[in-house]
């Protein structure tokens, strides 16, 4: 190649896309392709640099660091396992190709290694190159000295850059990779079937949450993205299935923070002839399993505290807790205003703490938020619960202001919901009449009476119980990162 045109082409140019544009251009012209078809790896990075000294490979990664001394220089490439040192001289391979890495491969590009692997003096692990394939000319550089990026924004928005420079951050998402075939592998195991429910829906239901809508042209309606795949999951069950999962994602209209994207990934299992206490017991194995398989041990630092999922969870009566801060039986109180007057008397909130508040559920949620959830640090089980807050969960047989439901809970983090379901039919119409009711009086993450649910109900179902959890939330606390953010690939952004 004539280098001296090549020069001619870079002479003046300042901008780093310009300089590599005018290269791309070059080896056009010179019948070079910059951008290859394939490449014939013989071992990954990883696998590589276990090989014993002296062992032939061929190698394929980014260039993440070059340095020319005269004659010889050392580059290092990159795959999202590891990263090997290359070295390139004179001796190993000829004049003209020697002139080629060093005129035309540049940091960020895609290249092919074949050579030897050796140890330097220093006891670094090395491909001694005998010859370097350029398989993909990266237009834009890395990350200025690839320090990596700082702009947390910036990692969300251009998240390839923060797996190139990041090492943390493609722990995390092979991590969450890892996290999920082991699920699907353990629920399958335990004799659960993985099934897909629709998106699309007609109805909101399975959750309190404010949904997304959209338009269906070919059927002229409206449809709801859905909030839970609860109902359908358990109409499989109706159909004679003892355990189904899906894991998939759901869409709620909400605010976001730390703990709560819009888009967001879900796990939800139902069994049928278990009840809460079932579950309770499943969840624990399964979180240890899925712990001790993911991250090698079933305790977790986040934040600076160990969590210890291997020793007993505590468990706390919701009820008798709410009871005690408040000092009165607040599951006695069905309308909202004399609930919001009796709480006021205590002097513990204001009235105006609960403006835009209009279920007696969503009082009693505000209160348990502020005054317990919080101080619950090591893994914890949460259970009865007062029945307006799941319209969909079995109420307790001895007190039917109550459910049998649970939560567990680890930093003030709600790991996972689940509950005995409600499978008696006239109740349940009754409490989705009453989320109707609510419904109409403004309160936007109330469910839709789903009659399609109902009539699966109407034929009979068994007893049922199920769980779900989200998973990107579970990810944050095993991999000790602080949003939600950071265990998602490409978070919606403004």
């Amino acid at each position: 190649m004539d280098y001296a045109k090549l020069n001619e082409k870079l002479n003046g140019l300042s901008s780093e896309v310009d300089i590599r544009r005018a290269k791309i251009e070059f080896l056009k012209e010179n019948g070079v392709i910059p951008y290859v078809d394939k490449f014939e790896k013989t071992n990954s990075i990883l696998e590589a640099r276990s090989l014993q000294e002296g062992s032939k490979v061929k190698l394929a990664g980014r260039v993440i660091f070059r340095r020319i001394m005269g004659k010889f220089g050392f580059l290092r490439i990159q795959d999202i396992e590891a990263s090997i040192q290359v070295s390139v001289g004179r001796n190993e391979i000829d004049e003209e190709s020697y002139e080629f890495y060093k005129k035309l491969v540049d940091i960020g590009d895609f290249v092919g290694i074949t050579g030897e692997i050796y140890t330097t003096q220093t006891g670094e692990i090395t491909v001694r190159a005998f010859k370097v394939d350029l398989l993909t000319k990266a237009m834009r550089p890395l990350p200025e000295k690839f320090h990596g990026l700082t702009d947390q924004e910036q990692k969300y928005r251009q998240r390839y850059l923060d797996l190139i420079s990041n090492e943390e951050s493609r722990k995390v998402m092979m991590g969450r990779s890892k996290a999920m075939t082991f699920i699907r592998k353990f629920l399958t195991e335990h004799g659960f079937m993985e099934v897909e429910t629709p998106i699309l829906q007609s109805a909101v239901c399975g959750a309190s949450a404010k949904p997304f809508f959209t338009k269906h042209n070919a059927l002229n309606k409206m449809c709801n993205l859905r909030i839970a795949p609860e109902t359908y999951l358990k109409q499989v069950i109706c159909g004679g299935f003892d355990g189904v999962f899906e894991m998939g994602k759901v869409f709620r209209n909400e605010g976001m923070d730390t703990q709560h994207l819009q888009e967001f990934t879900m796990c939800e299992w139902y069994a049928a002839y278990w009840n809460f206490e079932n579950n309770i017991k499943f969840f624990q194995e399964f979180i240890r399993s899925l712990l001790t398989e993911v991250i090698g041990t079933t305790k977790v630092m986040y934040q600076g505290i160990e969590l210890d999922f291997g020793a007993e969870w505590k468990r706390v009566d919701y009820t008798a807790t709410m009871r005690e801060i408040l000092g009165f039986d607040f599951v006695e109180f069905s309308d909202v205003k004399e609930l919001i007057s009796r709480v006021v008397e205590t002097g513990l909130f204001k009235e105006e703490d609960f403006d835009g508040i209009k279920t007696c559920g969503g009082v009693i949620d505000f209160i348990y938020k502020r005054k317990i959830r919080q101080d619950l640090v090591q893994p914890t089980v949460l259970y009865n619960y007062p029945a307006c807050l799941v319209p969909l969960a079995r109420r307790n047989d001895k007190d039917n202001r109550l459910i049998d439901m649970f939560q567990v809970l680890a930093v003030g983090c709600e790991l996972c919901k689940a509950y005995s379901e409600l499978v008696d039919p006239i109740v349940q119409r009754q409490t989705f009449e009453e989320q109707a009711k609510a419904k109409s009086q403004g309160d936007d993450e109330a469910m839709d009476l789903d009659e399609d649910f109902m009539l699966s109900m109407e034929h009979g179902m068994p007893p049922i119980s199920g769980l779900g959890f989200g998973l990107d939330r579970l990810m944050v606390v095993m991999f000790n990162q602080p949003s939600v953010r950071d265990v998602v690939l490409f978070p919606l952004m403004k």
